[in-house]
């Protein structure tokens, strides 16, 4: 059978990543956190110092590192990273270059994994468009924040609340108004709100995976007799 495609669409600290990871452990799918690729990179340019607004060190930059290794690596969860994650985000030729390294991943793990689960802002409305599921995930602005504020503080970070609230206000504007590939609820995605009960969230959304996989092996069986 065909592995099943699952793409989780959201704001930022919407809970993507925490729904990925249940999907992941719970059906042995596997997960890539597309903003990784975005932190990874942001934080080569900071490290390199390369300036966003030149044409010729961005393309220099990405004719360097065309193949990106994914890496899901909590030292790039900093605010640091995420402010020039949001920044480059802005950029198409880096947004091209994340989308096919992730398509590139994926077809290279097709004979190891039952499903893949992808989780960012624009998965199942540009990168993988014919997903299986396609997932839209809303979450209270302030619930959101209150979230990265404890991420950030159990990282041994020094933060205040308001000023986690506030990075989360502006990556919502850049994320939906952006030129390229801006947040928007993908096309036939499922819309659940996340700003209360994360175990109904999970129970909600292990119950679709079910049903989905149990009518792709009816279809399969079907096709087999035929």
């Amino acid at each position: 059978m065909k592995p099943i495609i699952i793409t989780i669409d959201g704001e930022a600290a919407s809970g993507k990543g925490t729904i990925a990871k249940f999907i992941k452990k719970e059906f042995n799918f596997f997960h890539i956190d597309s903003g990784m690729y975005y932190r990874k990179i942001a934080k080569i340019i900071i490290k390199k110092k390369i300036v966003l607004n030149k044409k010729k060190e961005i393309s220099d930059f990405i004719d360097k590192y065309k193949k990106i290794d994914f890496t899901n690596n909590k030292s790039l969860r900093s605010l640091k990273i995420s402010k020039k994650s949001s920044e480059i985000a802005k950029i198409k030729k880096i947004r091209n270059l994340i989308n096919l390294n992730q398509k590139r991943l994926v077809k290279a793990n097709l004979k190891k994994y039952p499903g893949f689960v992808i989780d960012g802002r624009d998965i199942g409305s540009v990168v993988f468009k014919n997903a299986d599921i396609k997932l839209y995930i809303n979450t209270n602005q302030k619930i959101r924040a209150k979230r990265r504020y404890k991420e950030l503080i159990d990282r041994g970070e020094r933060i205040i609340y308001s000023n986690v609230l506030n990075e989360i206000k502006i990556r919502d504007e850049k994320d939906k108004n952006r030129k390229y590939s801006p947040l928007i609820i993908p096309e036939n995605a499922i819309i659940i709100d996340n700003s209360c009960n994360l175990q109904n969230t999970k129970k909600l959304i292990k119950n679709l995976i079910i049903k989905k996989l149990s009518n792709k092996s009816k279809n399969a069986n079907k096709y087999r007799k035929k």
